[in-house]
C-alpha cells in the first residue's frame, strides 16, 4: 500500500491507500476523494485529475512527457511547474507520503 494525502484547496487533506500499480487519479476515484473527476477514464487525453506535486516529491514523481504537458498546458486553469495529471503518476513504494495539491476547479 502506498499513502496519498490529497489536499483541497480549502485545505482539506484526505489521505488514502492506493495500490502499487495504480494511479494518483484511480485511487483517487475509488475513495472518494472530491476535486478528482477523471473524466477520461485514465487515459491521458483530458485534465480532470490535475494536480500540483509537492516540491519534496517532485524528483520522485518525475516531469510529464509530452502529451501530458500539452494537456496541462491547454487544459488546465492553473499550470504550475509541479502540474501533472493524476492518471499518468503510476504509484510506486517511493511513493508512499505522496502529497498532492488540488487546484480548486477541473477544466
Amino acid at each position: 500500500m502506498v499513502k496519498i494525502s490529497y489536499v483541497s484547496a480549502a485545505g482539506t487533506t484526505n489521505v488514502v491507500d492506493g495500490e502499487t500499480g495504480d494511479s494518483v487519479m484511480s485511487a483517487a476515484l475509488r475513495n472518494g476523494v472530491a476535486g478528482i473527476i477523471g473524466e477520461c477514464g485514465g487515459n491521458n487525453s483530458c485534465a480532470t485529475c490535475h494536480v500540483w506535486v509537492r516540491e519534496e516529491f517532485w524528483d520522485a514523481v518525475g516531469a510529464p512527457g509530452d502529451i501530458e504537458a500539452d494537456l496541462i498546458d491547454m487544459g488546465v486553469s492553473e499550470p504550475r511547474d509541479c502540474s501533472r495529471l493524476g492518471c499518468q503518476i503510476v504509484l510506486e513504494e517511493k511513493l508512499d507520503g505522496l502529497v498532492v495539491d488540488l487546484p480548486p476547479t477541473q477544466p
